[in-house]
């Protein structure tokens, strides 16, 4: 009764073996080169962060944005209130009225003289006077209201506008603050953005303006970053001459960085070199009692060779897994089961 008991289990544990290597063709094992990655993490960071400066001293009135908001170039985001020029525009309309009367003063008398030349009865000196202080009193008003004008303008840059479209990293003022002409009332970070990597000073030597690295999902762990199967490819862009505290500094671009936080940590394999491997198939791999086992074809005919496996490796040629021992370079593989 044991007998039929232990051929249906035996074929039961069969039947997954044959279905996993269904379709699974021979293959020529060949020693390869693969690259040798490192995992890091990368910083996102701004390429440019403006800051957003009060152009005139006073008190702030106003502030419309927070950390975090985006902004555009030219928005107004503060406003800085001085209380003095109002003073000083009151005084500046309190001029030009006084001027443009001395003005009109200037006028009268310039025509009245002009009669009296025409009749003979004044002298042409006195003309010429005249038109003297005519022309001093246009100047004057002419010069009154460019010093309104001033006022005004300076009015005006009370308005902190936004320096360059991005989003606003730190507000470092409150409303009520007194600030002085070129104080900072915002940084903002106009992009694009990038990732600074820091590598031991071991592989400064490997890595290299241009070369490719794979960048994870957003996340520092490996369940949310995924691997480097998984990956996007960035480039590097730019690597540091200068070795500060035994680790070397690299830039990657990458494209859809743009809803990072600014010095959001990510996961980024870097290659570091290259290594020769043994890889095959998945489907080749059998694996009974916990072994994991490939048909080597021989001149005496297929054996069934344990092996140990390695990482898993994907590129243009698909999906394979490393083998550490058990082939050779030029092995025959043979689908299991044949």
């Amino acid at each position: 009764m044991h007998l039929p008991f232990l051929a249906l289990f035996a074929a039961l544990l069969a039947a997954p073996l044959a279905s996993s290597a269904a379709g699974a063709e021979d293959f020529t094992v060949r020693l390869e080169q693969v690259p040798e990655l490192k995992a890091v993490f990368g910083e996102v960071e701004s390429r440019t962060v403006v800051p957003a400066r009060a152009r005139i001293g006073g008190s702030l009135r106003a502030v419309s944005v927070s950390e975090g908001s985006l902004v555009k170039e030219g928005d107004e985001i503060a406003l800085v209130v001085d209380d003095k020029l109002a003073l000083s525009l009151n005084a500046a309309d309190a001029r030009i009225k006084e001027l443009r009367s001395q003005l009109e003063n200037a006028r009268v008398e310039l025509d009245r003289t002009q009669q009296l030349v025409a009749k003979g009865v004044a002298s042409q000196s006195r003309l010429d006077t005249g038109k003297t202080l005519f022309d001093v009193a246009t100047n004057q008003v002419t010069a009154a209201e460019a010093d309104r004008a001033v006022v005004l303008q300076r009015a005006r840059e009370g308005a902190v506008l936004a320096p360059a479209d991005g989003r606003v990293l730190t507000v470092p003022v409150t409303p009520g603050s007194v600030v002085l002409a070129g104080d900072e009332i915002a940084r903002i970070a106009s992009g694009p953005y990038y990732l600074r990597l820091s590598l031991p000073e071991r592989h400064a030597a490997d890595i290299r303006e241009g070369g490719t690295v794979r960048i994870g999902r957003r996340g520092i762990t490996q369940d949310t970053a995924g691997t480097a199967a998984t990956a996007r490819l960035g480039r590097v862009v730019k690597v540091y001459p200068e070795i500060t505290a035994g680790r070397v500094m690299a830039d990657v671009e990458v494209d859809g960085l743009g809803d990072y936080f600014v010095n959001e940590r990510t996961l980024v394999w870097v290659e570091i070199g290259r290594r020769a491997v043994l890889a095959i198939p998945p489907a080749l791999v059998s694996t009974r009692h916990g072994i994991d086992y490939v048909r080597v074809a021989t001149p005496r005919g297929a054996l069934d060779v344990p092996v140990v496996l390695g990482a898993r490796l994907t590129d243009a040629a698909g999906e394979r897994v490393e083998v550490l021992t058990g082939l050779a370079d030029g092995d025959q593989i043979q689908a299991p089961g044949h």
